[in-house]
């Protein structure tokens, strides 16, 4: 394990331009999303009660909120807005996706990284493969979100909601992870030419060693975000900002990595 960790290493300092330019995007990206939130939120706050409301107030404002949501059409505007952002991130991701892994496939070639050529050759069957990944994962939601907007306003307690949506919930995610593992697999027998069904029961097979790999990066990732985040509350001031914004550079890397290290035990199991 520690191996393909180092391997991985390896490969992402390989394709540092492309972190930068990876790392361009998520800013860009976080900056609309930001905006947009900030847009819709603060004149919604503007409408809670004072500091020390009473309960009565915080109800009355809760009830208001949940009437405008529900019996107006207050939200489709932000709706539309948030699907548009959506549905572009969605639309470039594929691309990004098949730059990068053909990029990782070729990284020992002497002519270097492939970013460029990986998007013109590969971006048809990487996008076809996201898209279909994207809609067996988005599928539980069908039933799940009824009723999760029924527990939502039916429960009187965060408790109450977190014990009727809380299992759903978890089932959903591990079904995402899952199918995120596998088809991560068939975009990387795409790239390689060993082709997409091959490469899934590859993935099948070796589920465990790909999950393994995800769950110990996942893991470095959150010590390093928690280690960040506690010097930035100890050292306040220009260490804690410079902190702050190089974590969103710091993410971006540990994405990279984790890829990388996941090509390194898929290519592994190839030979």
């Amino acid at each position: 394990m520690n191996h393909h960790v180092k391997q991985g290493w390896h490969l992402t300092m390989k394709h540092f331009y492309i972190i930068i330019m990876l790392f361009l995007y998520e800013l860009l990206w976080g900056f609309f999303l930001y905006r947009s939130v900030e847009g819709i939120m603060v004149p919604l706050l503007k409408r809670y009660p004072d500091s020390a409301p009473s309960d009565g107030a915080v109800a009355l404002f809760l009830t208001e909120a949940q009437f405008q949501l529900l019996k107006t059409d207050l939200i489709r505007p932000y709706i539309w807005l948030f699907a548009s952002l959506l549905l572009g991130r969605m639309l470039l991701t594929p691309f990004l996706n098949a730059g990068l892994f053909h990029s990782l496939h070729h990284a020992q070639d002497e002519n270097g990284t492939r970013f460029i050529k990986g998007i013109r050759t590969a971006w048809k069957p990487i996008a076809l493969l996201y898209g279909i990944e994207t809609a067996l994962t988005l599928a539980p939601g069908v039933w799940l979100l009824p009723k999760a907007l029924d527990a939502l306003l039916s429960s009187g307690s965060l408790a109450d909601i977190a014990n009727k949506i809380g299992p759903w919930a978890g089932g959903w995610l591990v079904w995402a992870a899952l199918l995120h593992l596998l088809f991560l697999a068939m975009q990387f027998g795409v790239v390689s030419g060993n082709g997409a069904l091959r490469s899934f029961w590859g993935g099948v097979r070796h589920l465990i060693p790909l999950a393994g790999i995800s769950l110990l990066m996942w893991a470095i990732g959150m010590a390093l975000s928690l280690t960040m985040a506690s010097a930035s509350m100890l050292w306040a001031g220009l260490i804690a900002l410079i902190l702050h914004q190089s974590y969103h550079l710091v993410r971006t890397v540990m994405k990279v990595w984790t890829v990388a290290s996941q090509y390194e035990v898929w290519h592994s199991k190839q030979t």
